[in-house]
């Protein structure tokens, strides 16, 4: 990799750093408004956040399961 694509490579990690944390920021200020007008609990969501990881890890495990049962040729 030549000096100039690292350059380029490091400003936009840097760029996606800065996108993810105003991201974060908007989405946890929102979060906490929320709870706040009482629209929704903080049990709500802890529970709701639970309820998708495992979900994504149950669809995460039946990916590898399926490609390690079935590999490619």
């Amino acid at each position: 990799m030549h000096a100039w694509e690292q350059v380029n490579l490091t400003a936009s990690i840097a760029d996606l750093k800065d996108q993810h944390y105003r991201t974060l920021l908007a989405l946890g200020s929102l979060l906490d408004l929320l709870i706040d007008k009482g629209l929704i609990s903080r049990e709500e969501l802890e529970r709701k956040a639970a309820q998708l990881d495992a979900e994504s890890e149950r669809e995460m495990l039946t990916r590898l399961l399926s490609a390690s049962l079935h590999p490619r040729e």
